[in-house]
């Protein structure tokens, strides 16, 4: 289907978007390709210069374009990460029940990557495991605990060795929610247990068992689960 006879729905903007969408899809555009003139990509597609600034403004917002002070509009790298760096806004901002949605999505995919990286690991990467493990049983402070449980889980993510899974799994993983969590689990006294669920992880991980590995994560995630549900009430 040529672009003049593709649908024409939503508004101007939107269309222009899809029409961009499209080329890069179809190869017309490749990651890293300088994009035409403003002018002569609204003239291709037909519409206004207006419209074009707006679908090429929303599209580097999205991460698929990126503008090169005096050198003009590029296709980016269209690198996961790049693709999915606004998902981490759903996760800070998300509250109540759509936390708890976002919790369910990221028992699924946490545990398919903890599988994978059981498989997968080399012995520097879960050796930065251990590092992290070990750093978060040596101390209370939840600062300190936050940021070795974040680097704990982004090297188990790398190590599955799926990036696009692990650019989804880091937009899930709200520094701010875990924050919370965290603090959370000072006041109950949570602490220890937690601990016991990260060791759970790093044993299968050493044992290169993606099924350990498997239930370890799952039930890590669902016990954070159970907690906001319970923070949050019937």
């Amino acid at each position: 289907m040529d672009d003049e006879s593709a649908p024409q729905k939503g508004t101007v903007t939107q269309r222009a978007i899809e029409r961009i969408k499209a080329m890069i899809g179809e190869g017309r555009l490749e990651p890293g390709q300088r994009l035409p003139t403003e002018r002569d990509l609204a003239a291709r597609l037909g519409i206004s210069r207006s419209s074009m600034r707006e679908a090429i403004r929303a599209l580097t917002v999205m991460g698929v374009l990126e503008a090169r002070h005096g050198s003009g509009i590029y296709v980016t790298r269209l690198e996961a990460g790049d693709l999915l760096e606004t998902f981490g806004v759903v996760a800070d901002l998300s509250r109540g029940p759509q936390l708890v949605e976002l919790l369910e999505i990221r028992r699924v995919l946490e545990s398919t990557a903890t599988a994978l990286a059981a498989a997968r690991i080399t012995a520097d990467q879960l050796a930065e495991v251990e590092k992290h493990l070990t750093a978060m049983n040596a101390t209370d402070d939840p600062e300190e605990i936050l940021a070795h449980d974040l680097a704990f889980h982004r090297e188990i993510a790398a190590a599955a060795g799926n990036e696009t899974m692990a650019a989804i799994l880091e937009g899930l993983s709200s520094r701010t929610f875990r924050a919370r969590v965290w603090r959370g689990y000072q006041e109950e006294g949570a602490f220890a247990r937690t601990r016991r669920e990260h060791a759970a992880i790093h044993r299968a991980l050493a044992a290169r068992d993606p099924e350990a590995a498997r239930a370890a994560a799952a039930a890590h995630v669902g016990e954070v689960e159970e907690w906001l549900r319970a923070q949050l009430g019937p």
